[in-house]
């Protein structure tokens, strides 16, 4: 029998939730993939979409993971300066051989120091918060960068899940992945993109997020000069 493969997902308190079980759908579909939901405690979860998920593992417990990822959500403003949490992921990432993010998890793994010199994806309305911790943004849906993956925003964690598989068990089980969960997207409406949604809706959109771009900033720059 060959070892398992141990796939850690941290979640938090107001994670968004399509980041983290997204990505945990695909690569539970892996051979030998043992999925870990991380938190402190084991205790229910609150995600920002009124559920919760419960973790099957906590800091203190979780094995030496082979990859490490990071979701987004609201609850990363709070992560960035969140010592524990840094200390954790900074632990894992030594001994991992993927560290990868979903969304602004990049910004969390930012605010640990993982990401000097990495390119890296982020959700498009936040990515320009990633050269304050040396990390290169790209506009893409997944970028790998040594050993460092990562997936845009939200929906991009489905994406970044196939090609995770893909890194760990070959192209023809990520393939057969996608084909189990019929994963072949044809979205009602071709906005999903700033570049694709025009000037107007990305405007009124930025206006709406206006209020957590200054909350977000703010966690950014503080936890950026916190960096050595």
């Amino acid at each position: 029998m060959t070892a398992p493969l141990h796939i850690g997902i941290l979640i938090y308190p107001k994670v968004t939730q399509l980041d983290a079980t997204g990505p945990a759908q695909m690569l539970a579909r892996v051979p030998g993939a043992k999925i870990h939901m991380i938190w402190k405690s084991r205790d229910p979860v609150p995600t920002d979409a009124g559920f919760s998920i419960v973790p099957n593992a906590t800091f203190a417990d979780c094995p030496q993971l082979d990859l490490v990822c990071v979701p987004g959500g609201t609850g990363q403003i709070e992560l960035m300066t969140d010592q524990e949490t840094l200390d954790f992921l900074r632990k894992q990432a030594a001994g991992a051989r993927y560290v990868t993010s979903v969304c602004t998890g990049s910004l969390v793994l930012g605010a640990a120091g993982l990401l000097k010199g990495y390119k890296s994806a982020c959700h498009w309305a936040w990515r320009d918060m990633l050269p304050a911790f040396g990390a290169i943004p790209v506009a893409e849906r997944v970028v790998r960068d040594r050993n460092r993956i990562s997936g845009g925003g939200v929906t991009a964690g489905i994406d970044f899940g196939l090609a995770v598989a893909a890194e760990l068990a070959g192209e023809e089980t990520a393939k057969s992945i996608q084909l189990a969960f019929e994963y072949d997207p044809q979205p009602p409406f071709d906005c999903g993109s700033p570049e694709k949604a025009g000037a107007g809706r990305v405007a009124r959109m930025r206006e709406q997020l206006s209020g957590l771009l200054e909350v977000r900033r703010r966690a950014n720059d503080a936890a950026a000069a916190s960096l050595p």
